[in-house]
């Protein structure tokens, strides 16, 4: 059945592709817009643009009693995030509560801090570094408001994510840098797998569920780091920098990026029957959307 879907982050790389699977599946989108520069992007996507911020606790709150659904993707990492993040969490919950709307919370995999060489999945404890240490309260608030929660993978595709940064680098230096010795593994996930995940889970909703919501199996970050070296014509060109001068260039992302993040799960294809279909990391790389 067709729904009206209020998106935060519509025009951000996740949210964006967000929005076309569910054009796609035949719903309206209304997406939050912060500039007129950025309504207009919408609009012309075909969507109903929603002039303004997160900080716009009310206009939240209106968004969303206007619409079916709700998916938020907008996420900044600063100073003001936490805060910021869960006033915008509690304004739509308040919409979505009575009468119950499908909510979909954009958590990430990082929340689960480093697993140690351990694959884990939803049941696992949280660990989080300091850059989303304030998430999993969050994430408890939406589930105990009978909300969804997805904590996506490191999201690749369309020639964004983090694989643009890593062949970027390549570009532009001659080389791919990896933090410490790069045997860390990072979890991942194609961005149009992802996208049509949340179109499956408007159909039927899991009120109260936390999902896990990567493809394919987690890999070696140098492994990643020599295959874009290799497709970008620099073979073997991978140099270790230690995570002090990766915090000097980062910030505490660079403590996120260090970590070894071993994360899966079957939950969502039992769920929603959701699969993956799109290249694996390694596919994206030599044959996707990356090319020169």
């Amino acid at each position: 059945m067709p729904m009206k879907v209020f998106v935060t982050g519509a025009t951000g790389y996740i949210g964006s592709a967000i929005c076309e699977s569910l054009k796609n599946s035949g719903h309206a989108v209304a997406g939050l817009a912060r500039t007129p520069e950025k309504a207009g992007t919408l609009e012309a996507r075909g969507y109903l643009a929603v002039r303004g911020t997160l900080e716009d606790v009310a206009l939240l709150e209106a968004a969303a009693r206007d619409a079916d659904a709700v998916i938020h993707t907008a996420m900044e990492f600063d100073e003001q995030a936490p805060a910021r993040d869960r006033a915008a969490v509690e304004a739509i919950l308040k919409a979505t509560r009575e009468p119950r709307k499908p909510f979909i919370y954009t958590s990430g995999v990082w929340v689960m801090g480093d697993t140690k060489g351990r694959m884990l999945g939803e049941i696992a404890m949280t660990r989080p570094p300091a850059l989303v240490a304030w998430r999993p309260a969050v994430e408890e608030l939406v589930l105990a408001s009978q909300g969804t929660v997805f904590r996506p993978g490191m999201v690749f595709g369309r020639s964004g994510g983090f694989l643009a940064g890593m062949f970027n680098e390549a570009r532009t230096t001659g080389a791919v840098r990896v933090i410490g010795t790069g045997e860390n593994h990072w979890s991942s996930v194609h961005i149009d797998d992802l996208a049509r995940l949340y179109a499956l889970a408007l159909v039927e909703p899991a009120p109260g569920e936390l999902f896990i919501t990567c493809g394919g199996m987690p890999q070696p970050v140098k492994k990643i780091a020599l295959a874009v070296a290799q497709a970008c014509g620099i073979e073997g060109k991978v140099e270790s920098i230690d995570l002090e001068a990766a915090r000097a260039r980062l910030g505490p992302r660079a403590d996120c990026l260090a970590m070894d993040l071993k994360a899966g799960s079957t939950k969502a294809a039992r769920f929603f029957g959701w699969k993956v279909e799109k290249p694996s990391v390694f596919d994206e790389i030599f044959s996707g959307s990356y090319g020169s």
